[in-house]
C-alpha cells in the first residue's frame, strides 16, 4: 500500500473540491481524508495501491469544474490503514 500527503494550491475552496474528491476517492477505492486549510489551499492524504493513488492524484491535479489548480505538492506518508475516505474539519 502507498500513502501520500498532498497540498493543492489555487482556486480550490468554495468550488466543491473536497466533496467531489471524496466521491472520486471512494470510487477509486482509496482511504484517507481531505480538508481545507486557512491559507486557501486543500490538504489531503490518500492511501491505496499505486494505481488507485495515481488515479486520485491525476484528478487532484485537475479538480472539479470551477476550480483552478496552480500547484500540488506530493510527499510520501506512512500507511495508516483507515477504513474510509472522509472530509475532515478545516485545519
Amino acid at each position: 500500500m502507498r500513502r501520500v500527503h498532498v497540498v493543492v494550491r489555487g482556486v480550490v475552496q468554495g468550488v466543491g473540491y473536497r466533496y467531489t474528491m471524496r466521491m472520486i476517492a471512494r470510487e477509486a477505492g482509496v482511504t484517507g481524508w481531505v480538508r481545507n486549510l486557512r491559507d486557501g489551499s486543500v490538504e489531503a492524504e490518500v492511501e491505496g495501491t499505486d494505481a488507485q493513488v495515481d488515479e486520485v492524484l491525476a484528478w487532484m491535479a485537475e479538480g472539479p469544474p470551477g476550480s483552478r489548480v496552480d500547484a500540488a505538492t506530493v510527499t510520501g506518508a506512512a500507511p495508516v490503514a483507515e477504513a474510509s475516505f472522509d472530509v475532515r474539519p478545516d485545519g
